[in-house]
């Protein structure tokens, strides 16, 4: 199938898990440097006491990731919308609605 048109005929099952892996990925990645930086605080100086530190904000973390990615996904997909739509007027409309 070719690539510019898979996005209207391709099977939906197959389409999410093509462009939500590298979203998985990223927050595996995420999680992956948490762990090590447990591993290095837990052996410094610092201790449990900084482990404790990293698990308590970890969540924090994940959090501010994944608004990040609401809003800047949503938006991108916004404005390719709108420019694939040839509409002008609106794309400004996502960033002036967290404001609004």
């Amino acid at each position: 199938m070719n690539d510019s048109k898979s996005l209207g005929q391709g099977k939906i099952g197959k389409l999410l898990l093509r462009y939500a892996m590298p979203c998985v990925l990223s927050l595996l990645i995420s999680v992956l440097y948490n762990v090590v930086d447990q591993l290095f605080i837990g052996n410094s100086s610092i201790g449990y006491m900084g482990n404790v530190a990293t698990t308590v904000v970890f969540p924090l973390t994940i959090l501010s990731l994944a608004l990040a990615l609401l809003m800047g996904d949503g938006a991108s997909a916004f404005l390719s919308l709108c420019q694939g739509q040839k509409i002008q007027k609106k794309r400004g409309r996502p960033l002036g609605q967290l404001w609004v």
